[in-house]
């Protein structure tokens, strides 16, 4: 926990040191989140082979990077709510139902 406490803070500073907290509001990194996660998609448009490993190694970051500012902002512990998460998935895809299919749990 301390590692991503570290980057939440060096996170923090790159964005204080800027004056860029007036545009970091909820909905904007959410945004931001999206654009970030399409611009990883785009890496695969052509497939597999084409990929540019260290475009996407970047895109993660920078999708990870706003994620974790939106933590901050409502005070979320995110090794927590993905706890929480991992077990509303475990209940909603029982094994004995998912093993092997890619269906919506609606569907199981």
């Amino acid at each position: 926990m301390k590692e991503i406490d570290a980057i939440i803070e060096k996170l923090i500073k790159f964005r204080d040191d800027r004056n860029w907290k007036q545009f970091h509001t909820p909905d904007n990194i959410a945004k931001s989140v999206v654009l970030e996660a399409a611009e990883l998609l785009e890496n695969y448009q052509w497939g597999e082979n084409q990929v540019d490993v260290e475009n996407v190694k970047e895109e993660i970051a920078d999708i990870v990077g706003y994620c974790l500012l939106l933590c901050e902002h409502y005070d979320f512990d995110l090794i927590q709510i993905l706890n929480e998460k991992i077990k509303k998935n475990d209940e909603k895809y029982p094994v004995d139902k998912a093993y092997g299919k890619a269906d919506k749990y609606t569907k199981l």
